[in-house]
């Protein structure tokens, strides 16, 4: 039997999204499929599967993307959901830990394209926000007040998320030099 559940994440709370989808699995709730805010899952034995997820660094149909997903398919794991760059994989759990990011570079590395993909969001926020001010205060127009507030709105809970996870990639590279791996 499917079960569609549709819950919201923010880009920069992806290691909750993938706990909670981990979660589900061991619950035998193993996702199937994803579109955007919808999860879908199908019931599994309980624990059965494992889920990762990751931002790549190139788009689905880009080469390095395709052979790094083959990759994965070689080594028994199975895409079953993107979007945009996202990519949620599953693998059968076999006792061992199942991380796409081993090691604290590639972790940091991943870091780095999230906060550039926030920044970049909240950069095309602020642009839209200043832009609506101007048309705010020239014409006196509502419909740019609430754009706005809006925009900024958008811009400094992006930027929130953005510090967060730079926060998190300091502490990691800190990590990194400490133990050199």
């Amino acid at each position: 039997m499917r079960k569609t559940i549709r819950k919201w994440f923010w880009a920069w709370d992806f290691d909750k999204e993938q706990a909670w989808l981990n979660e589900m699995a061991a619950k035998g709730l193993a996702m199937v499929s994803y579109g955007y805010c919808r999860y879908d899952f199908e019931e599994t034995e309980p624990g059965e599967y494992r889920i990762a997820m990751e931002l790549l660094p190139h788009r689905l149909n880009h080469p390095e993307s395709e052979q790094y997903l083959r990759f994965l398919e070689e080594t028994g794991v199975e895409m079953v959901g993107s979007w945009m760059r996202w990519i949620y994989v599953r693998k059968k759990a076999d006792g061992e830990e199942f991380e796409l990011l081993s090691d604290r570079k590639s972790k940091v590395e991943h870091l780095v394209r999230i906060i550039l993909l926030v920044g970049a969001v909240a950069g095309l926020n602020l642009y839209a926000g200043l832009y609506n001010l101007f048309v705010w205060t020239r014409f006196h127009q509502g419909i740019s007040a609430f754009s706005f507030c809006f925009s900024f709105a958008m811009c400094l809970l992006c930027t929130f998320g953005a510090v967060r996870l730079g926060i998190k990639a300091y502490r990691i590279a800190k990590e990194r030099e400490i133990y050199e791996d």
